[in-house]
């Protein structure tokens, strides 16, 4: 390992703000690299750090939600982030909203006026070399550094991101679905099937040729790979496209009848604990309260509950399960971790709480320390298992939510259960600072 006083940071968004500030926080001095103002990508118009662009929300607060968990744990363990977001909040119910440009204000002035962190204003190209980097370029890194990225990781970089949505498993009925694989090849229940009726079909397909899209911008537009189409554009070439496509039930039988159903829905399991299923082949560019009503048509699906929503759009991310090691370091080459959604955490809040942890593990790496990571029951440490342990073939960006995280020992309602998951990941989270954190202060002082 190569030890440094001082780090590299690459980027200055949420990721690459929260990393400096924890970085330079322990006493580790940081370079960090902002391409604005002297080149935007089409995305980001502000010239000051932390620039929150599709919304000024940063989502639910309460605890019942994993993005409540996540920002009282980053609220605990200091983070600029959230002392940006409630020095600029403003009313939005029961969620955490703040005023952007006050937001990024506040973060600017920040970074720039702490006397650890030193600025650098132009596009970085390459992967710095010398010392310890963090990589926290974002969804629209720049394509001359993602092609570097690209050759440095040995992996595709993708540019494209086709989504599919995710639901928890408890939020279906199972005496509507089954547990079956095509002509019973592997287990035999490697899926679980929605079987759909002629009637229940047809009018599915209908409500997609109508629904409602988002418009994709500019920089979005791209031809996409047959395998990869919007399942609402496959249904407007015809009604028994989808038939033939991702709800072919060719090779699938429902136990219950006996018979190969008109249209079958698949659902492949999305992590080791079989909370969370997706729905295969439904990638799709609905907007988010049309894709809640459709999908709440299949069998089985009349009360799901989505962890996450599908999408189509540009996102630059690598794929961390092959690549990183829980602490966002390079698993062949330690001396550079990524941060940020750029490594497949998606949104704000899941974002900075990346950027916290790559920037005291990057710091802890310049001086000869280990790395740390929280237990899998935080919201932080759910996140980060979800990213370094998914399966590398069918990984995708995901939100912090509770299906992320290891099941309690005693089964529990919905509404008690998320309550538990909390006040277990805040104790764990309590307790893991109190054993880590000492040693990152006495770290400090050692400085």
């Amino acid at each position: 390992m190569f030890i440094s006083n001082s780090i590299t940071i690459v980027g200055a968004g949420l990721a690459g703000c929260e990393a400096a500030w924890q970085a330079a926080k322990i006493g580790v001095k940081v370079e960090l690299h902002e391409m604005k103002p002297e080149k935007f990508s089409p995305a980001h118009s502000m010239p000051g750090f932390a620039e929150l662009i599709c919304s000024n929300s940063l989502r639910g607060d309460s605890l019942e939600n994993a993005v409540g968990l996540l920002k009282e744990e980053l609220r605990r363990l200091g983070s600029l982030f959230m002392e940006a977001a409630e020095a600029t909040r403003v009313p939005a119910g029961g969620a955490v909203a703040v005023n952007r440009e006050l937001f990024s204000k506040y973060i600017t002035e920040k970074i720039s006026n702490h006397p650890l962190i030193t600025i650098h204003r132009g596009e970085i190209k390459t992967v710095p070399e010398d010392g310890i980097v963090v990589i926290a370029s974002g969804p629209l890194t720049s394509d001359l550094l993602a092609e570097d990225i690209k050759k440095l990781t040995g992996e595709y970089l993708y540019f494209y991101d086709a989504i599919a949505p995710i639901l928890t498993t408890d939020s279906m009925d199972m005496n509507r679905i089954f547990a079956a694989s095509r002509y019973d090849k592997g287990e035999g229940n490697d899926y679980l099937n929605s079987p759909l009726s002629k009637e229940e079909y047809r009018a599915f397909v209908e409500a997609l040729v109508n629904g409602e899209k988002v418009p994709a911008r500019d920089f979005e537009k791209v031809v996409h790979f047959e395998g990869c189409m919007p399942i609402e554009e496959l249904a407007e070439r015809g009604l028994d496209t989808l038939r033939f496509g991702p709800m072919k039930p060719v090779g699938l039988r429902d136990p219950k009848t006996g018979e190969i159903p008109y249209a079958v829905v698949q659902f492949r399991q999305e992590n080791i604990e079989k909370t969370l299923y997706n729905l295969v082949g439904f990638q799709t560019k609905l907007k988010w309260p049309e894709q809640k009503r459709m999908f709440r048509m299949l069998p089985g699906l009349e009360n799901a509950e989505f962890v996450r929503l599908g999408s189509m759009h540009r996102n630059t991310f690598i794929n961390a399960p092959t690549l990183l090691l829980p602490s966002f370091q390079l698993k062949k080459n330690p001396n550079i971790f990524f941060a940020g959604q750029i490594t497949g955490v998606e949104g704000y809040v899941e974002s900075a709480g990346s950027g916290f942890l790559a920037g005291i593990n990057a710091a802890r790496a310049a001086t000869g320390e280990i790395a740390v990571y929280p237990p899998s029951t935080t919201a932080l440490g759910a996140l980060v298992h979800h990213i370094t342990n998914s399966d590398p073939k069918n990984f995708q960006p995901m939100n912090v939510n509770y299906g992320l995280f290891p099941p309690l020992d005693q089964p529990a309602k919905k509404k008690e259960r998320r309550q538990k998951l909390a006040e277990r990941g805040l104790a764990a989270l309590e307790e893991w600072k109190q054993a880590e954190f000492s040693m990152i202060r006495s770290l400090k002082q050692c400085q």
